[in-house]
């Protein structure tokens, strides 16, 4: 009787050994662990918000672990399920598609564990959503680019079909430029959508673009640096770079670059160290159950979310990049 009891006493404790193995790592709140997923590590932008993250992340006491997906849905599902069986405290995602995510968000969600949007949205049960104000940003695009050419004739470049930023980049965009438009001062030639936000996609859009019209293209609003680098290209090609106004955003070094030399108008700054470091405290904060200032408005879905204020830059306050440590004179070429 006795070795049977025993043996009962062993076997509850490893039932309830392999109970507390499925829950997520609460075992210190003062030490959580946050999963970083971000869509393509090989885009400029996202290698920074990873370094600003993580570093800010350590301030906090927290461990990170990095993921990027290259750019493939199917990868990151995966990428975010093997988190989901670490058991992070926190998932911090920078989608590729935010509508193929809410199923491992779900998942996410059933074990725990706090999910948090970044700059993209996410359409599923995400605790939070942090980005900047992206209608806002699509507006000082069009604002920007109607300033250097107030009439004439117009080509939208918008982002990937399959973020949902750019479609609020695309409304901010057409907020702008509605009043010439309906005046008649601008003519919309046509839009397209830049598949994975990819140059060269943007490049041979371009050059269809300059061959249906005979090169008579007044301005271009592209929604990013990268899409902007190859409409330049293509536009150099024609020998129109520099007389044709393109918009961008991200404050790529390139873009910076080729706004110093006039053949891009304007780029839009997003602060990388704000939404890094904000988002590590928001991701820290939820963790531990402390209370958030979420914007009164929600996201699309009813989602709480945060949301920071960008800045136009042109040759005229290109040193405010300087000021903010983003980059150094010597890498914009500046005396």
């Amino acid at each position: 009787m006795r070795s049977f009891a025993i043996r009962r006493t062993l076997l509850a404790v490893v039932a309830a050994t392999a109970a507390c193995s499925t829950l997520p790592a609460f075992a210190s709140k003062d030490k959580p662990v946050i999963g970083f997923s971000i869509d393509d590590l090989r885009v400029e932008r996202w290698a920074r918000d990873r370094d600003f993250f993580v570093e800010a992340a350590k301030k906090l006491g927290a461990e990170v672990s990095v993921q990027s997906a290259d750019g493939d849905s199917a990868k990151q599902v995966n990428q975010l399920e093997n988190l989901i069986a670490k058991k992070v405290d926190a998932i911090v995602i920078v989608p590729k598609d935010g509508k193929a995510l809410s199923n491992v968000v779900k998942e996410a969600k059933k074990a725990g564990i706090k999910v948090i949007a970044y700059d993209r949205l996410i359409f599923g049960e995400v605790d939070a959503y942090i980005s900047f104000d992206n209608e806002r940003v699509g507006f000082m695009q069009g604002e920007a680019i109607m300033k250097a050419k107030p009439k004439g004739n117009y080509y939208m470049l918008g982002g990937s079909p399959d973020d949902n930023n750019a479609k609020l980049f695309r409304a901010g965009q057409m907020r702008a430029l509605k009043p010439a438009i309906d005046k008649g001062d601008i003519k919309i030639l046509g839009d397209q959508w830049v598949k994975d936000w990819l140059p060269e996609n943007a490049l041979k859009i371009t050059e269809n673009v300059l061959t249906q019209f005979q090169n008579k293209i007044d301005a271009i609003v592209a929604s990013n640096d990268g899409t902007a680098g190859g409409v330049i290209q293509a536009l150099a090609a024609q020998k129109l770079a520099g007389k044709v106004p393109v918009s961008g955003q991200d404050a790529e070094l390139a873009a910076c670059k080729r706004i110093l030399q006039g053949t891009q108008t304007m780029t839009v700054y997003k602060s990388l160290k704000a939404i890094a470091e904000n988002a590590a405290k928001l991701s820290v904060d939820l963790v531990k159950g402390n209370k958030v200032a979420f914007k009164a408005e929600k996201a699309e879905g009813g989602i709480n979310q945060i949301l920071l204020d960008p800045v136009v830059i042109t040759k005229d306050n290109m040193d405010l990049l300087v000021k903010e440590n983003f980059y150094t004179k010597d890498q914009l070429g500046l005396k």
